[in-house]
């Protein structure tokens, strides 16, 4: 496994009540930046509480970040942000039977496992950051550059056949 760009390792056993903070450097946001393909990322942190229950630690908290990327349309760059609740859960990893077939819940889509006596919340951190990104994102120059190239959005057709199809679809 290679080296995160954010790692924080935190052990199992020695758990506190307090809460961790997250908080990318320069560097750490520059090499994520490279890794999820944005041009830049501003800031990004985040304020966890890690609570254990039995084998599992629960991490809940808030995810800020703030960072520049490409529209999809106009090719420009522009600034967006985030602020959202974090809800994971480190697990142990799952003693899985070769043809035994493994049953999902939608719980289970936040479970991130770790071996030994620590996990690296930095990584998930990081990992969750990727999740806020829209590979699609379009920033405030898209409508224009749309109505210089001629692109049509699905949905806001004009013209006759439009027209005809809007009639249709009202009664």
């Amino acid at each position: 496994m290679s080296q995160s760009e954010l790692s924080r390792l935190v052990k199992v056993k020695a758990l506190t009540e307090d809460d961790f903070v997250v908080q990318a450097s320069a560097a750490e946001c520059e090499a994520l930046a490279r890794r999820f393909s944005v041009s830049e990322i501003h800031e990004l942190n985040a304020l966890i509480t890690l609570t254990p229950e039995e084998s599992e630690i629960v991490a809940t908290g808030t995810l800020g970040a703030r960072w520049s990327q490409t529209c999809a349309v106009s090719g420009d760059d522009f600034e967006t942000s985030s602020n959202e609740t974090i809800h994971l859960r480190f697990v142990p990893p799952y003693d899985e039977t070769p043809g035994e077939e493994l049953e999902i819940s939608s719980e289970d889509c936040d479970e991130i496992p770790y071996e030994g006596d620590s996990f690296d919340l930095g990584e998930a951190v990081a990992q969750s950051f990727g999740l806020l990104i829209d590979p699609y994102a379009t920033g405030p120059n898209a409508d224009r550059i749309r109505k210089e190239k001629g692109i049509e959005i699905e949905g806001e057709q004009s013209g006759a056949m439009a027209e005809m199809l809007a009639a249709l679809t009202k009664e």
